[in-house]
């Protein structure tokens, strides 16, 4: 929690000097290794109480539960120096999640996160981040997470990819949301003002769009915002809650959640298809998972 609260200063002193969408921007080659070690049973206890996984004696790990364990290493890579996007204002629009195995809390799970790829995007600037994490030298779980740096895009990679995305705007919203899958509500779920700062305090993403109104409104948003992770670890807490083992996820984040709230998770019969959707409808999140029965 220590080396994370570091990079969150340092990305706050750097960003200013970072220019994306420079020509010949190139990423970081290295990386990032953390020591083998089991997760701590405190934290992960408290993990799974705030994103409503069932809490047994024994068991696997949630799936996006190694994520929050890399989380300080990718917060490191996207701080330094030689990382071309300010981490100020950089936004987490995906993520994907594989696990090849089961990972019981008892092992000693060594994560690796490097930067993969560096793409023009309709709004910027996307990088993908990506992180393994190993038992023994044996790879049993890995993802790779989508973030967009937005900036004003060079006028010939704009013109190159009109039409591969919704157009922005209340019409683009609307788009986007009739897009989304039409899900049958399952449950409906009170979001409380501090979920950000109890979040905050279980994972160490203290970023401070999601502590308090006053820190947000710095940022643009008119109140704290929930974070992207919980929102997906909370529909996959009760997609987890159907038969069959976990094996992969996507997910889409689409629209910020503002706190307080009261959100709908909505699901296909099976779980595998899911969203979280706003009590007027607009969609803040969609995802689909994929089972080892």
């Amino acid at each position: 929690m220590t080396s994370l609260s570091a990079s969150l200063v340092r990305g706050a002193v750097t960003s200013p000097f970072k220019h994306p969408g420079r020509p010949g921007a190139t990423l970081p080659t290295d990386r990032l290794t953390l020591p083998a070690a089991p997760a701590a049973p405190g934290p992960l206890a408290a993990y799974r109480r705030i994103c409503g996984f069932p809490a047994p004696e024994s068991g696997p790990l949630p799936l996006p539960y190694p994520h929050v364990l890399a989380f300080p290493l990718a917060m490191r890579l996207m701080t330094r120096r030689d990382f071309p996007l300010p981490v100020v204002g950089l936004v987490h629009t995906w993520i994907e999640i594989s696990s090849h195995r089961p990972v019981q809390p008892g092992e000693a799970l060594e994560p690796t996160v490097y930067a993969a790829e560096l793409t023009a995007h309709r709004r910027g600037t996307e990088v993908t981040v990506a992180t393994e994490a190993r038992v023994g030298g044996e790879l049993v779980w890995e993802s790779r997470s989508g973030y967009l740096s937005r900036h004003a895009p060079k006028a010939e990679t704009a013109a190159a990819r009109v039409g591969e995305e919704a157009p922005k705007g209340e019409a683009g919203l609307k788009a986007e949301e009739a897009r989304a899958p039409a899900l049958p509500a399952v449950a409906e779920w009170r979001l409380p003002g501090d979920l950000g700062r109890r979040y905050g305090a279980v994972s160490g993403d203290r970023n401070p769009i999601h502590l308090h109104p006053l820190t947000a409104r710095l940022f643009g948003f008119p109140r704290a915002i929930a974070h992207g992770m919980w929102t997906a670890a909370r529909c996959l807490a009760e997609a987890d809650r159907q038969p069959g083992e976990l094996r992969t996820v996507r997910a889409e984040f689409r629209a910020p959640v503002l706190l307080p709230a009261t959100v709908t998770y909505a699901a296909d019969p099976a779980g595998n298809a899911f969203a979280l959707r706003s009590a007027s409808g607009r969609v803040h999140l969609t995802g689909t998972v994929t089972r080892a029965l």
